[in-house]
């Protein structure tokens, strides 16, 4: 594994994180992708430990920290359980962070401790029924009417949507594309929201997913997240910093495939000695821990980027593109991998190869796809932009 120069605080950090979920994940993960939930307990044992807390401020109740230990935290959440790894990414970081860059400093003291302590959680309300890649053309409204704001519309593919405490809900205050887009803060206690959950995933089956249907639902100007229509501009900056953390994730995933594929190939004996002997099981292996390190390597590159304050940058941009790129292709053929390694034995959940695969699968989708990432890597290498 890749170490460089980490801080002897980061490093007790990882291992810390490593040994929680080595004893609370683990053990449960496959029961829990089983039931198609987590069991809920573990957040608040994760909020304890600090997951929940990074990079926010300690004057609102986090730990404050660096980017770099967030990463490494996200590793070792997708290296126990990707489904937990998208708990906290979105709770703590496309919410928590998005109030933190936008919000006021009143919206920042009503939410950021809660969301830091996962005394409430957090979803984010981009994705719709008729638009994905393309979320400037989203049409869920929001009407101005008095001191208040109306919000109606449909969101399709939420996480965290049954859970959650306070929904980021991206509607339309102005006219057609990007620009007429505003971000609002609803809780989801209010009068005509609902969450139904989805189920019958394929992977990520421990964490809720839900479709959120907003049917007059009313909020205070208060509620309202930065200027109105800014918020296609706040959702694409959390993204490109959300799409850090599902490449570390992604990392973490491609880790567990390496020492599941490792354990296995030593373990497993055919015609008289471990398949680990074997030329071609070694040719496969040394792909899976190759793409460990090319992932990982990306996906620092990126922390170091936002650790020396350029995330409103070209170049953190592109590096992100290409860290979620790379890494979570490389999770999808880790996981495959990893299957061929164990065999017929891959392909059945007494072994953890098969959730592997699933969990691996949406990664090249959710947080802009793997064909959007090289549309933004192409439009930077030639200047010409191929979305228009």
């Amino acid at each position: 594994m890749v170490d460089l120069s980490l801080t002897e605080e980061q490093q007790a950090f990882r291992q810390v994180a490593r040994d929680f979920l080595e004893r609370e994940a683990v053990p449960h993960r496959q029961a829990w992708d089983r039931a198609e939930s987590v069991d809920l307990s573990i957040v608040a044992k994760m909020a304890e430990i600090g997951f929940f807390g990074l990079t926010i401020p300690e004057e609102y109740g986090g730990l404050g920290g660096d980017y770099q230990t967030y990463v490494l935290a996200m590793e070792e959440l997708g290296r126990a359980d990707t489904s937990l790894r998208g708990i906290v990414s979105v709770s703590n970081g496309l919410v928590g962070k998005s109030i933190l860059g936008f919000g006021t400093e009143e919206q920042k003291q009503e939410w950021l401790p809660a969301l830091a302590s996962a005394t409430r959680l957090g979803c984010f309300g981009l994705t719709e029924p008729g638009t994905g890649s393309d979320a400037g053309n989203l049409e869920t409204r929001a009407e101005r009417d008095g001191d208040d704001y109306v919000l109606t519309g449909q969101k399709l593919w939420i996480t965290n949507g049954t859970w959650a405490d306070v929904a980021l809900v991206f509607a339309r205050t102005g006219g057609p594309g990007p620009r007429g887009v505003t971000a609002f803060l609803v809780p989801t206690d209010s009068e005509g929201f609902e969450a139904r959950e989805i189920k019958g995933k394929l992977g990520l089956r421990g964490q809720a997913t839900a479709e959120l249907f907003l049917d007059h639902v009313r909020v205070p100007a208060s509620a309202r997240l930065g200027e109105e229509g800014r918020g296609f501009t706040i959702a694409m900056t959390t993204l490109d910093k959300g799409r850090v953390s599902v490449a570390a994730g992604c990392v973490g995933l491609v880790q567990a495939c390496l020492e599941s594929a490792v354990s296995y190939a030593t373990e497993r004996t055919q015609f008289g000695r471990p398949i680990a002997g074997f030329q071609l099981v070694q040719d496969m292996i040394a792909d899976i821990s190759l793409d460990a390190d090319a992932a990982r390597l990306l996906v620092w590159r990126c922390a170091d980027l936002l650790d020396r304050g350029l995330a409103d940058t070209a170049e953190f941009r592109i590096a992100a593109s290409k860290a979620k790129l790379f890494a979570s292709e490389a999770a999808v053929r880790a996981a495959n991998t990893c299957i061929q390694v164990y065999g017929g034995a891959g392909y059945v959940d007494d072994h953890p190869a098969e959730k592997y695969l699933r969990d691996a699968r949406v990664l090249t989708l959710y947080e802009g796809t793997s064909q959007v990432q090289k549309l933004l890597i192409g439009r930077h290498e030639t200047g010409i932009s191929a979305f228009t």
